[in-house]
């Protein structure tokens, strides 16, 4: 008989399992944290079952499933954060199922719970064109302007998640041939990635202005605001939003209405993919899990869909070649069906 229970191995998952065997990020933390008190009030108000009384013995598939199609018609969740929250359930249940195999049958059958698939939305990405635009934009002949141009150029170069870009440190930009980037990404993954010469140069700019070669610690934030706390996630996003708002006052029809730090990200992952990078770079380059996540923007890109079956037409398509005379009859021809 097993003496943990769910209030037992609930703790222990969060209080030990977590801290010392996973990598989770804060966010991923805090997601599944939020999950769970979502999970135990909707117990507690809609099942009646009190936070001290759950057991296993009153969970099922059903139960899992209900929760979630609360979410979705009471709560008005969409599909992506229903499914957020379901693999936030998957992730204990499958802790549950090497600590306590005993548990094997329930949880298997709430692992066999799917993600529901989610509407293929147009990608938001920046043409070359806009890209130019927008780094235009920031004053270069002021300190201010120098530090903005150099956050958005290298968010762009480097496509990193704007978290990845709060949280760099000095030590973490290597200026010599080649240079490079280290980012630090979800579940405490790190990469490191390639910058241009131009980028590089404007991130020099940037340092000399604010005397960051001069620095007596390494792991000082390499964006900073006036009380030398690094850049936040909302400090950042504020920066682009008023270059992009600069932007559009002239040249609106280059810009989506909607434009937030990942969509250079995304941008960053097109420009690649239209130059012919393999996925597989791509998805190292962004620090995907999985090459599946990376061939969003391929499915994303009508050019690319066109490019690729023209390229596999090629193969089993003979190519015809007709003479001036055939092809100027053809024309004749096609002007008098009209």
């Amino acid at each position: 008989m097993n003496n943990k229970t769910f209030s037992i191995q609930l703790s222990n998952y969060f209080l030990k399992y977590i801290p010392s065997r996973t990598g989770y990020s804060i966010n991923t933390i805090k997601s599944y944290r939020d999950t769970f008190i979502i999970f135990l009030k909707y117990l507690t108000e809609h099942l009646n079952i009190k936070s001290d009384k759950i057991e296993f013995s009153l969970l099922n598939r059903d139960t899992i499933e209900d929760f979630l199609s609360w979410l979705e018609i009471q709560k008005s969740y969409s599909v992506s954060s229903r499914n957020i929250r379901l693999a936030a359930l998957h992730a204990f249940f499958r802790y549950l199922l090497l600590d306590s195999p005993e548990y094997m049958e329930l949880c298997n059958t709430i692992l066999a719970i799917k993600s529901k698939r989610l509407p293929l939305k147009e990608m938001n990405y920046l043409s070359i064109e806009a890209i130019k635009v927008l780094f235009s934009m920031p004053n270069i002949n002021s300190k201010s302007g120098r530090r903005d141009l150099a956050i958005i150029a290298l968010m762009y170069d480097s496509g990193a998640r704007v978290q990845e870009i709060a949280d760099l440190r000095v030590i973490d930009l290597r200026k010599n041939k080649p240079a490079t980037v280290l980012l630090t990404g979800k579940g405490k993954k790190s990469r490191v990635i390639p910058l241009v010469q131009q980028t590089l140069n404007i991130l020099n700019k940037y340092m000399n202005d604010y005397g960051i070669f001069s620095t007596s610690n390494e792991t000082d934030p390499l964006f900073f605001n006036y009380n030398k706390d690094k850049l936040t996630r909302a400090g950042l996003t504020y920066i682009l939003n008023k270059y992009v708002k600069k932007s559009m006052t002239n040249n609106k029809d280059l810009f989506p209405d909607k434009i937030s730090p990942h969509t250079l990200r995304h941008s960053k992952a097109m420009h690649l993919l239209q130059s012919d990078v393999n996925l597989i770079y791509i998805r190292d380059f962004l620090g995907h899990s999985s090459v599946t996540t990376t061939e969003i923007y391929a499915r994303s890109n009508p050019e690319i869909k066109r490019a690729a079956i023209e390229k596999a037409s090629e193969k089993f398509l003979t190519k015809e070649k007709f003479s001036t005379k055939e092809k100027k009859d053809l024309f004749d021809f096609l002007k008098s069906m009209i």
